[in-house]
């Protein structure tokens, strides 16, 4: 470990107190800002991650976890204690336990490597991590406003009422089979599409700490790292047997398909990313990838593509003797 004299640890932490702060001030007027603009609230609501996860990622855990307080203190404020716990528990938590994970590190010798090289954190178990702290966070959710059938219902029914043509009359059947999904669909996707938007605040915030030359970690080439563990299948297949069960257990298992299927998602694009590379196809093959993905079948062979490609990819740098790894050996 490095040694340090009292001038370099206050410093330290003269430069780790204000950045938590304002870290956590601008993840508050983030959240603010979708509250006030519902058409990008989604977008809003996962950017207010990134401040937390430029912290942590540039300033280590002491500043992530200041810009977390900070947040939540000011959201209890200015909204309720509910709003800041609600905020705390979808977007701070995560973005600081995912700037904590991609901070670790350990001798690569540990897992049998060189003894000069220090390995990191595979990106797979940290999106693992993520996939596993969102579907918390939404089934915590659904607890909370009492998520269900009747809750679907009422919302159905308030869709329907808001169709105003003429002659137009609800089918009971079909109005009944689209209640019956929408109680499966809704967390599904509200579940994806959390992974989604937090692991883009997580890249962005490498690319971002990168830049500064604040990073701890390397910046890792996405294509050929962004994979889902292995055992995360195992997870998916449970999510989808659950959903057959019926009532709770069926709604916990549409929360683990839309979470971990997001995932996997993830990991068939960037698999098709680094397959591609170099190729005189690539181009039209990636843009007709992602357009055809917002239907059902080409977005079911891509989530298919990132399940047969998983793996763990580590990345190894030179070990910096000079350096305090204190907070970063897994």
């Amino acid at each position: 470990m490095k040694r340090q004299d009292s001038e370099t640890v206050t410093n330290k932490y003269q430069t780790v107190l204000p950045t938590g702060i304002l870290a956590g001030i601008a993840a508050t007027l983030l959240v603010l800002g979708a509250s006030a603009q519902p058409s990008f609230a989604a977008l809003l609501y996962a950017a207010s991650a990134l401040p937390i996860l430029v912290a942590g990622l540039g300033w280590g855990n002491r500043a992530a976890i200041i810009g977390i307080l900070t947040a939540a203190a000011l959201g209890a404020i200015l909204i309720a204690p509910l709003f800041a716990l609600t905020m705390a528990i979808f977007t701070l938590i995560p973005a600081g336990w995912l700037s904590h994970l991609a901070n670790l590190a350990r001798p690569a010798s540990e897992l049998g490597g060189p003894e000069h090289l220090v390995a990191w954190y595979p990106i797979s178990d940290i999106l693992l991590h993520l996939c596993g702290l969102v579907t918390i966070a939404v089934i915590a959710l659904g607890v909370v406003i009492g998520y269900g059938p009747e809750l679907t219902s009422q919302l159905v029914d308030a869709m329907a009422a808001t169709v105003q043509e003429p002659g137009f009359t609800p089918d009971a059947a079909g109005l009944a089979q689209t209640k019956t999904l929408m109680v499966l669909m809704l967390p599904m996707i509200q579940g994806g599409l959390w992974v989604i938007l937090l692991f883009a605040a997580f890249y962005f915030a490498t690319r971002i700490t990168t830049g500064m030359g604040r990073s701890l970690r390397p910046r890792e080439e996405m294509p050929s790292a962004l994979r889902m563990n292995r055992y995360a299948i195992f997870i998916f297949l449970a999510g989808i047997l659950a959903t057959f069960a019926g009532g709770v257990p069926a709604m916990i298992g549409a929360v683990i398909c839309g979470t971990f299927g997001a995932g996997f998602l993830m990991a068939g694009f960037a698999s098709l990313h680094f397959r591609s590379k170099g190729k005189d196809w690539r181009l039209p093959v990636l843009v007709l990838a992602y357009l055809s993905s917002m239907l059902l079948f080409p977005a079911f062979a891509i989530l298919v593509l990132g399940l047969v490609d998983t793996r763990r990819t580590i990345a190894l740098t030179p070990a910096n003797p000079a350096s305090d790894t204190s907070e970063n050996k897994n």
